[in-house]
């Protein structure tokens, strides 16, 4: 989904640490919370996805081939799935990974036993690049109800360039305890364990790089292996494509093809019963910037390499091969897809007489969003799908094909009508949560990649689909006039504006009239005067450059710069009184206020933590100001002067995000809803008290990674949170 610059370095260390046998996947450092910091236990809390329906890329989904309905699918940074096929959903499998292993929710590769359906095997680890943790590796023996954890001494990469390819995992088909890791800067990796310590594999000749993308894929053809190899240069004598057959010595596939149409092997698929090995080819990693690329086909006994490639790319028309996929039950029956084909759009080819002729599976078909109407991006018809770097073929029903793209992951069952089959799997990034004291919905979220919804149910996808007029890709700003909630307004990336307003709750947007120069590449938070008479939008690049903040008392129709506001810093609205917004500068650790609807800000109180754009301030609902700031480690902050003044507060080491929600029965003040480390433990709490005392809600099957972007209470229901994830999507909870 979000890939980010690539620069890192990382150096293979020759075994990997110990593993643990992991029954209930532990939080680092989990503690008995300390009795002084919390309260009586709160009751069991239910925990559930808001519907909305894939979001992110499903880069991979592996049928196991001896059990009809035993499926696995991996994302780019949204864990890993197995599929029940009674319930026909998907059930996640890494949601107990904690905040400090949030870098290991993102699934590089998965691997399955042919002879042991109860074996699975992930590679885990989602950024190469010096700031993110090892990767890790985990086994389970009961399909991914418990696992094995081997933590790695190298880096992964499954929500970088090249997340497409693979799988880059492989169980030798010679011994079950063999395990093969292809690795991005580190070569390829060893294990006769079972995982549980890996080494650099002997014999496998490429130079590892450090900007590269080193192993590629990894494939069996019977009781060969071959390996992929991406950090070839495109020459006619460069070798991609590596295969062993004694597990020792590998060696140059002979006859390859070579040359820029062949530059890097994506994916390989064998067909076992014509002794056919195909594989795709592109020039880039991707999912982005590839236009050239083909499909071959190796046969395996005689070494004769034939060209099978659906439609040459070339001119205007530059695309790439990805996916690949052989039918288990009818010999020479093969499809695979292109991806980044921007001019026709991608597509499936299929072939079922060995790669001769070819049909583009995207022309008889028709494409049903029903259950997710966002995938229809404000247009009135879906589309096939972009970034379509993966294919799978049901080994037990030729005609259930299912492929991934950016959003969803969609299948088939008869190869002409398509609907996501995406049911339990969410992989949302969301950013904000609005939960409004009246009207339908219950909540508005905005996320990364589709903008923002209104959720007029949290059991369905929402019906309107993603906010349209304008579309924006990703989520700057939401805010809501607190003493009147039908205004709200919204913030993003997006060709056609970005910001726009609503008068009906968020259902409906008109754009603004006008917007500042700086919105189009620096669109940031925005803040709404509690009656919706003043709008203050900070602008923000995505590469942290800040810019003078906007001020509009017209509904977006002017604007006019707002000197003394602090670059770049959030602003938050007093909930009470209209003439009274707030800011955080977390360069300087000031507070700053303004008493004149925005148009200046003056410092208040001073010496407060900073350094860190992730600081955060809440203002309590239907109280003037009663601000609370979130400092991550540096811990939580509370004042009940407008600012002038803030303490710490005692009861928690650190505060990530915060938010408040309807009482609890008997209690005089607000429920706050907390993502904190209190007694040592880090986790989702709940105070009745304003925080003298805290309830842990969330337990350790449901960490879902890093939760500090945003938390939120219902203001009409005790007890019920929303929670925002980065790759899980949007957690409700309540009272089991």
């Amino acid at each position: 989904m979000h890939a980010s610059d690539l620069s890192r370095r990382t150096v293979l260390a020759g075994t990997a640490a110990t593993a643990a046998f992991v029954g209930l996947p532990s939080l680092q450092g989990r503690a008995r919370a300390t009795e002084s910091a919390v309260g009586a236990a709160a009751a069991p809390y239910d925990w559930r996805n808001v519907v909305i329906g894939g979001t992110g890329f499903v880069t991979g989904v592996v049928f196991h081939p001896a059990v009809k309905g035993l499926a696995y699918a991996r994302t780019d940074m949204g864990g890993a799935y197995r599929w029940d096929d009674g319930a026909a959903r998907w059930i996640p499998l890494l949601d107990w990974l904690s905040q400090d292993d949030a870098n290991l929710l993102g699934v590089e590769s998965l691997a399955i036993d042919p002879a042991r359906p109860e074996r699975l095997y992930l590679a885990l680890g989602s950024y190469t690049q010096s700031w993110a943790g090892n990767g890790a590796f985990l086994r389970s023996d009961d399909r991914g109800a418990t696992w094995t954890r081997t933590d790695l001494k190298v880096k992964l990469g499954s929500n970088e360039d090249g997340r497409g390819t693979g799988e880059r995992l492989l169980l030798d088909p010679r011994n079950s305890d063999t395990l093969w890791l292809g690795t991005r800067h580190d070569g390829l990796l060893k294990s006769t364990d079972r995982g549980a310590t890996w080494a650099a594999a002997t014999g496998f000749p490429p130079v590892p790089s450090a900007s590269g993308q080193g192993v590629t894929v990894l494939v069996a053809a019977g009781r060969t292996l071959y390996a992929g190899w991406g950090d070839g240069d495109g020459t006619a004598t460069a070798n991609t494509l590596y295969r062993t057959t004694d597990g020792t010595t590998w060696v140059p596939v002979p006859g390859q093809p070579t040359g820029p149409t062949a530059k890097m092997p994506m994916r390989a698929a064998y067909d076992a019963r014509a002794g056919e090995l195909y594989v795709t080819y592109a020039d880039a990693p991707g999912p982005n910037g590839q236009s050239n690329g083909s499909v071959h086909k190796l046969a395996v006994a005689g070494g004769t390499w034939t060209d099978v490639t659906p439609v040459k790319p070339g001119g205007s028309d530059g695309f790439a091969y990805g996916g690949a996929a052989v039918d288990a039950q009818r010999t020479g029956t093969v499809v695979v897809s292109t991806n980044n084909r921007w001019s026709g759009g991608d597509t499936l080819f299929r072939t079922t007489d060995g790669g001769r002729t070819w049909t583009s599976l995207k022309d008889t078909a028709t494409i049903d969003v029903t259950e997710t109407p966002f995938l229809k991006w404000g247009k009135d018809a879906p589309t096939f799908g972009w970034w379509i770097q993966m294919v799978a073929v049901d080994p037990f029903d030729s005609q259930h094909i299912v492929y991934g793209t950016g959003a969803t992951l969609y299948g088939t069952r008869d190869l002409k009508k398509w609907a996501p089959q995406i049911r339990g799997l969410e992989e949302t990034s969301v950013l904000f949560l609005i939960s409004p004291p009246a009207g339908q919905a219950h909540l508005l979220s905005g996320s990364r990649d589709i903008g923002t919804l209104y959720h007029d149910r949290l059991t369905a996808s929402p019906a309107g689909g993603l906010a349209t007029n304008p579309v924006f890709t990703t989520a700057a700003g939401l805010a809501q006039a607190a003493n009147k909630p039908s205004y709200v307004v919204r913030t993003g990336t997006g060709d056609n504006g970005n910001g726009a307003f609503s008068n009906d709750g968020g259902q409906t947007w008109t754009p603004f009239k006008s917007q500042p120069a700086d919105a189009k590449e620096a669109p940031g938070p925005i803040a709404t005067t509690a009656d919706g008479s003043a709008l203050v939008w900070s602008f923000v690049h995505w590469d942290g450059t800040k810019h003078a903040t906007q001020r509009s008392a017209d509904n977006g129709a002017t604007w006019s710069v707002v000197s003394s506001f602090p670059a770049g810093a959030t602003p938050v609205a007093d909930p009470v009184d209209p003439k009274v917004l707030y800011a955080f500068d977390t360069a300087t650790g000031k507070l700053f206020a303004s008493t004149d609807k925005g148009l200046t800000f003056a410092a208040r109180a001073i010496g407060l933590p900073s350094g860190d754009a992730g600081y955060q301030l809440a203002a309590a609902p239907g109280r003037s100001g009663d601000l609370w700031l979130s400092t991550k480690g540096n811990g939580l902050f509370r004042s009940t002067d407008g600012g002038r003044s803030f303490a710490k507060v005692a009861s928690c080491e650190a505060s990530y995000t915060l938010g408040f929600g309807a009482a609890a029965d008997g209690a005089s003040y607000l429920s706050v809803y907390h993502v904190a480390t209190v007694g040592g433990v880090t986790g989702v709490f709940r105070s009745d008290d304003a925080a003298k005392t805290w309830q842990r809600i969330n337990d350790d099957r449901h960490q879902w990674g890093w939760i500090g972007q945003a938390i939120t209470g219902d203001p009409r229901i005790p007890g019920m949170v929303y929670l925002a994830t980065n790759g899980r999507g949007i957690q409700f909870g309540q009272s089991a």
